[in-house]
């Protein structure tokens, strides 16, 4: 009756030994997992050292390299009008803001007593010019009488040699050939003095002329009123400020190119703007300085922007881009720039044995989306997290990223 229970105890005991023992030798396990483990082993000793990072496969697009600058814009033409003589305001004010045609008047002076001045300095030139008649008539008269004395003069000496006059006829003659002489010299100088005293006449009356002139301010081009024009009844004192008129079409934008970027701009070349406020404008170049700011080396350059509308004010901050030669770069972000033991700019690539290696780059333009790059080869694998961690042969495990286009 025992002897079913104690077989069963038996085979059981059996298979759990089977089951819990030989386990890999049942399953075959032990043949087929030997390569994989070899295989892992090796990789990890090729992996043994190496350090991981991200890479971009970026490779090179053109790109048009402009030259990018920091400025503002400026009014074409600003001008202070400034009395230039003393008097009284009689002309209503113009308010700033207003629009100003070319030559309209802006500031009027009270004239007081320049008028009166004006007619006595007239009224003297043709006193001295009625002069002129009188004088010319003597100066003929002197010449007349200079003719009649050297013709006595002729014929006393011709007489005196024939015996027929003596000499104190012909001493007497040469007397009155001298007398007669220093009469045309008397009435030559009135003459002058005259033509003179005309001279000086007319000088007066231009003078009087110009101070009535400078009694009316007027705007020397169309433009703006940047401020009021002095008010009715003030006084302006020479010098005093009468109003600014400025003009805006066109209107220039002025920046500073450093002079590692100034032999690539041209004149006449083309040139965007975009204000803070994300307003766009166009123009060319019509100026680029010859002499260096001795302070920052830089060079001014100017760009004209049409203006028709007057849109665009004087003094807005501008983003300028000045069209310059196309080249090729990479668009990577700004965190892959990084900087050797010398502090030249670079980026670290993945050359083909997986090796770390400096390259150094040329930033050419910052853009919202990273920074474009020259420098780098056409097919660059570029290491864009973990490039401050590896310095050049170290291995690396890299992780590829594409290039967002």
């Amino acid at each position: 009756m025992r002897f079913f229970p104690i077989l069963a105890a038996i085979v059981v005991s059996a298979m759990v030994y089977v089951f819990v023992f030989q386990r890999e030798t049942l399953t075959g396990t032990e043949t087929t997992d030997a390569p994989a483990a070899a295989e892992s082993a090796t990789a990890a000793e090729e992996n043994e050292g190496a350090v991981g990072v991200v890479v971009m496969r970026s490779v090179a697009r053109a790109i048009d390299s402009a030259v990018v600058l920091r400025g503002q814009t400026e009014a074409d033409r600003q001008v202070e009008l400034r009395a230039e003589t003393s008097g009284q305001v009689i002309s209503d004010p113009l308010r700033k803001g207003a629009f100003v045609e070319k030559g309209q008047l802006l500031c009027s002076l009270d004239p007081a007593t320049r008028k009166a001045t004006l007619a006595e300095a007239q009224a003297r030139l043709q006193e001295a010019q009625s002069r002129v008649p009188e004088a010319e008539a003597r100066l003929d008269e002197a010449r007349a009488r200079l003719e009649e004395a050297r013709i006595n003069d002729n014929a006393a000496a011709k007489l005196s040699e024939g015996g027929f006059a003596s000499d104190t006829r012909v001493a007497s003659t040469k007397a009155d050939v001298s007398t007669a002489m220093a009469g045309v010299e008397t009435a030559r100088a009135g003459l002058e003095s005259t033509r003179s005293g005309i001279q000086s006449a007319e000088a007066a009356v231009a003078a009087a002329e110009w101070e009535i002139h400078r009694l009316s301010i007027r705007s020397p081009f169309a433009g703006l009123l940047e401020s009021d024009t002095a008010e009715l009844g003030s006084l302006l004192q020479p010098g005093a400020l009468c109003a600014t008129v400025i003009q805006l079409d066109p209107i220039m934008m002025v920046g500073f190119v450093p002079e590692t970027e100034v032999n690539r701009v041209e004149m006449g070349a083309r040139a965007g703007g975009q204000l803070a406020a994300g307003d766009q404008l166009e123009g060319k170049v019509t100026f680029l300085s010859r002499a260096a700011d001795p302070e920052t080396r830089t060079f001014r350059v100017e760009i004209e922007v049409p203006n028709p509308d007057l849109r665009f004010r004087d003094g807005q901050t501008a983003k300028i881009v000045i069209a310059a030669d196309g080249t090729t770069a990479h668009l990577l972000p700004q965190s892959a720039l990084t900087l050797n033991d010398e502090g030249t700019m670079g980026v670290r690539v993945v050359t083909e044995d997986q090796m770390a290696e400096f390259v150094p780059v040329t930033f050419l333009r910052d853009t919202p989306n990273g920074v474009w790059l020259g420098g780098l080869p056409e097919k660059a694998d570029v290491i864009i997290i973990g490039q401050e961690f590896v310095i050049d042969g170290v291995r690396v495990t890299p992780s590829y990223q594409e290039v967002s286009q």
